[in-house]
């Protein structure tokens, strides 16, 4: 029997193995008695199935660690998309993390509160980033715990959640509210950013000189390149660092790669690995 005949089966179950999610994660809640304004739903179920989760009104981050001998100390919180009416967790939260846990890279995926599903009483500018605002502060303030360095932590947004990186990175974050606690007065911006075929929404058109490093990646047949290419011209003007990935082949919503057919989208996450080497994001934290 030809052995090679078995290498097509080999790549498939290693696709399939890298789509499972990590044995039983440790899910946190951003706060601990329920998000501004969604207290009295943060008891509510998720609704899960297939690919999406949406009904969320308690937000969370996922803890995805790496191991220790490759840890890092860098960190991203991880958005994934959904057109704000739901969250395409699996492709875009789990997976992503696993390949950041891979570079030693840790990540936290973050459930964010959908302003576009039906019946919400949210606001695609104010729950979702509020959601991320805290989900950075909350990292920060268990740095040490997670083996973070609170000082390279990045935010990571795939089509609807590059549109909510982008309301994080490009915006202040509001003076801490009456109920604010220890965690709302740390600081809410990311260090660097990465942003995976992203919307439109968040994007300005000018940005400050300490704006953070981005890294944008895209297929060109996908109106995420009108957006990509417009903010590469306002990051050039500002003297910030950045880098831009477009592809020949490919549309919107190719997730990890893992499932194209093109072979160059199936390793867009290189790109993304040697970016954070060259911009010093991967050196070993000075803890270890």
């Amino acid at each position: 029997m030809n052995p090679s005949r078995f290498v097509p089966l080999l790549g498939l179950l290693a696709v399939f193995a890298a789509s499972l999610p990590a044995q039983n994660p440790l899910t946190v809640p951003l706060w601990p008695d329920g998000a501004p304004g969604s207290e009295a739903r943060k008891s509510e179920p998720e609704q899960a199935r297939d690919y999406w989760v949406k009904n969320i009104h308690n937000p969370s981050i996922t803890v995805f660690l790496p191991p220790k001998e490759k840890a890092t100390g860098a960190a991203v919180v991880i958005c994934p998309g959904g057109g704000h009416r739901e969250l395409v967790f699996n492709a875009e939260g789990v997976e992503a993390a696993q390949f950041f846990n891979s570079i030693g890279v840790a990540a936290f995926a973050l459930k964010y509160r959908l302003a576009r599903e039906p019946g919400s009483p949210y606001q695609v500018e104010r729950e979702a980033p509020e959601d991320a605002r805290r989900a950075i502060r909350v990292i920060r303030s268990r740095a040490k715990e997670w083996g973070v360095d609170p000082r390279r932590v990045g935010i990571v947004g795939f089509s609807a959640g590059g549109e909510v990186a982008a309301m994080v990175s490009y915006r202040p974050a509001p003076a801490p509210s009456g109920r604010a606690d220890e965690i709302d007065r740390l600081d809410a911006r990311p260090d660097f950013d990465i942003y995976i075929y992203p919307g439109p929404l968040g994007f300005p058109e000018k940005i400050s000189s300490q704006a953070p490093p981005a890294f944008f990646l895209a297929a060109v047949h996908d109106d995420a390149t009108t957006v990509i290419s417009r903010m590469l011209e306002v990051y050039r003007a500002a003297n910030v660092p950045v880098e831009v990935h477009l592809y020949a082949q490919g549309a919107h919503a190719f997730n990890m790669g893992h499932r194209s057919e093109f072979i160059s989208l199936r390793n867009w996450s290189n790109r993304v690995a040697d970016w954070m080497l060259d911009e010093g994001l991967l050196r070993p934290s000075p803890a270890k």
